[in-house]
């Protein structure tokens, strides 16, 4: 039977709702009504925006979770040793990462919402440098299994697979076509950057875990061939990085003697032949590699007394030709320039980099345009002519009107790089690159893989991801396994399983037979109870933590020692000066745990129903502060709302 609009209006509950009284007047006794939702917490582990944004893939959360004194080491073990292991586990290089890399998981980082991004490149440099200083060893590899990987490249991502292929117990075998061992660590970046003495350091420590042979001054596709290296070993990684420089596709540029490679350029510097450069240098480029160079060449300055043979390109071109102390004593100042397609706020080399470049004396054109390489009468250049440009379509336009002549008697250009694929065609991919599949392993060509940046030029720590994933691979290859499937979120996450272990806190084994009822149950000791990983899966953003649990924490800034216009001339001491470990550890203290307890206790403290408590501390260990009493939980939820990290969700029972 219909009921009309009028007989309804007439019923209590209508007149409740209409009134307002169907509400609770107070929020306290609202709570306490909520058991109806059956939404009870659950720990949920997600991966932090700073190591999702990490090529290497580092457990950035984790090391500055041991800095900072939260996570404790095992019995034993020093906190700087384990903060160490933590961070090598996924980057052998933490002294140098610290310094160089570009810090793209600071650009990710959460506390950006708030007022700056955790200084997570200094905190890894204090625990690199922390390292070498107190002798700290990679642990012995396991046993031999028999298996030999040829490298092919002695950089970043040679020398990092090597120590992945190590601790997996394969031996490896570096070909290195230099005289040293580093790659672009050693011959692209310049010693004031990376300190001889810490770099070599790091690639000894891995040499030092046995069973890794090197043969250096060996060309790979001249002085061993492909069919040699597939006879000899189990796998081959090809990881010889892109060491040719390109040049500036205008006319005039092409077999003008003082027009060189920004790679070229920096190699001469720093194999300690190049030791002056010209009056007026122009580089073309606006990265890393173009601050590098423009920086060098105010170091060096140039001798207005040299000779034909001491001129830079000679000494650039001709790697027997060296300059002598004399030559670098009387130098003087050198005029340099740095031209950039794009605007300042669009290049790529970072932003601190180019603003110490112009401190240090450097002039910066950016938003121009190369358009000819001038020549004198004997053939080498004077000059480049430039103009302004815009994107037209995504390519550089001449502005009309703005045409000029930059003069120079030095043009380097740092406009991108090649591999030199020299005897080595079959893998050449038409673009002077190799292909690599999704395990980076060569395209119709098993046995072989590539890392770095003969896939793509790109970051050093780009390469030493690559190889980790590579040497995933190749473990699998040699061993007949089926490749595993790469998870969406392919870093090196924090393992709860692990941890437990590490603690003597595992998980019982589970009997079927003796356990009874298969669903389990939240007091059964063989699984970790209401914790999810989906660390592989989901980076937390900001929005899912509370922010309002952090107060304002200045981060510590490393000092820096760049010279000034007048001082730079042979200004060679360490540009970053690291932090000290009480600056560190405070550093690490402003890391927000994101996707991960930090023991806040705010949902014990919150929780009305006493509901939430503290793990038992014989029980308790990172990721297992607290738990959750469901006979007493009422759903209200006010656990997660005041979770910073965002480790609790609300979702177990529906």
């Amino acid at each position: 039977m219909a009921t009309s609009i009028d007989e309804m209006k007439s019923k209590p509950s209508w007149r409740r709702f209409e009134d307002g009284q169907h509400e609770w007047d107070k929020w306290t006794d609202k709570i306490f009504v909520q058991d109806t939702s059956h939404k009870c917490p659950t720990y949920v582990h997600k991966t932090p925006p700073c190591q999702g944004s990490c090529p290497s893939g580092e457990d950035i959360r984790g090391w500055l979770q041991i800095v900072r004194g939260m996570e404790k080491p095992p019995v034993g073990m020093d906190w700087h040793e384990y903060a160490f292991r933590r961070s090598t586990d996924a980057n052998p290089f933490p002294s140098m990462m610290g310094r160089v890399c570009p810090a793209p998981c600071q650009d990710g980082c959460n506390r950006n919402a708030l007022e700056d991004f955790v200084g997570i490149n200094a905190v890894e440099q204090f625990i690199g440098d922390t390292a070498i200083e107190k002798g700290y060893r990679f642990e012995a590899a396991p046993a031999d299994t028999g298996k030999r990987v040829a490298i092919i490249g002695g950089g970043p991502a040679g020398l990092a697979a090597a120590y992945q292929l190590r601790r997996k117990g394969h031996a490896a075998t570096i070909f290195e076509a230099n005289d040293g061992l580093g790659g672009m660590f050693f011959y692209g970046i310049p010693g004031y950057r990376v300190p001889r003495d810490k770099l070599n350091a790091e690639i000894q420590r891995i040499l030092d875990m046995g069973r890794i042979e090197v043969r250096l001054k060996t060309k790979v596709g001249t002085d061993v061939t492909i069919e040699q290296l597939e006879k000899e070993f189990d796998a081959v990684l090809w990881a010889i990085g892109c060491q040719s420089g390109r040049g500036l596709p205008v006319p005039g540029w092409q077999g003008t003697p003082n027009c060189v490679s920004g790679v070229a350029f920096l190699k001469a510097f720093n194999e300690g032949r190049m030791k002056i450069t010209a009056e007026k240098v122009v580089c073309v480029g606006g990265g890393d590699t173009s601050i590098d160079v423009v920086s060098v060449a105010r170091r060096l300055g140039h001798n207005t007394k040299a000779g034909p043979k001491d001129l830079p390109e000679t000494v650039i071109r001709d790697g027997y030709v060296a300059h002598d102390a004399a030559t670098t004593a009387a130098a003087e100042g050198a005029e340099v320039t740095l031209t950039s397609l794009f605007t300042r706020d669009k290049m790529t080399a970072s932003e601190h980099e180019v603003h110490d470049a112009t401190h240090e004396g450097v002039t910066i054109l950016d938003g121009v345009m190369p358009l000819e390489v001038m020549l004198g009468e004997n053939g080498r250049a004077t000059g480049l002519r430039v103009a302004d440009c815009r994107m037209v379509d995504g390519r550089p336009t001449p502005v009309e009107g703005t045409e000029r002549i930059l003069a120079a008697d030095l043009i380097v250009a740092a406009i991108g790089q090649g591999g030199d694929l020299t005897g080595l065609e079959a893998l050449d991919n038409g673009r002077g690159l190799m292909n690599a599949d999704k395990f980076y392993q060569v395209p119709n060509k098993p046995g072989h893989f590539v890392a770095g940046d003969i896939i793509r030029p790109h970051l050093l720590t780009t390469a030493i991801g690559q190889a980790s994933i590579a040497v995933d691979s190749i473990d699998e290859y040699i061993c007949q396994v089926e490749h595993k499937r790469r998870p969406k979120v392919d870093v090196h996450h924090f393992n709860l399983l692990e941890k437990m272990a590490e603690a003597n806190l595992a998980p019982e084994a589970f009997v079927p037979d003796e356990r009874g009822d298969m669903r389990g149950t939240s007091s059964a000791n063989y699984a970790i109870h209401n914790y999810e990983d989906r660390s592989g899966a989901e980076v937390i953003p900001h929005e899912e933590l509370f922010l309002g649990h952090f107060n304002f924490h200045a981060r510590n800034l490393r000092k820096e020692d760049v010279p000034s216009a007048d001082d730079v001339l042979g200004h060679f001491r360490e540009r970053v000066i690291g932090l000290s470990e009480v600056e560190a550890i405070d550093e690490a203290k402003r890391c927000m745990s994101c996707g991960m307890c930090f023991e806040c206790d705010n949902c014990v403290i919150f929780c009305p129903q006493d509901a939430v408590f503290r793990v038992d501390k014989n029980s308790r260990t990172t990721g297992r502060y607290v738990d959750t009493d469901y006979a007493k939980c009422i759903g209200c939820h006010i656990c997660a709302d005041v979770c910073p990290t965002g480790y609790i969700k609300m979702g177990l029972g529906e």
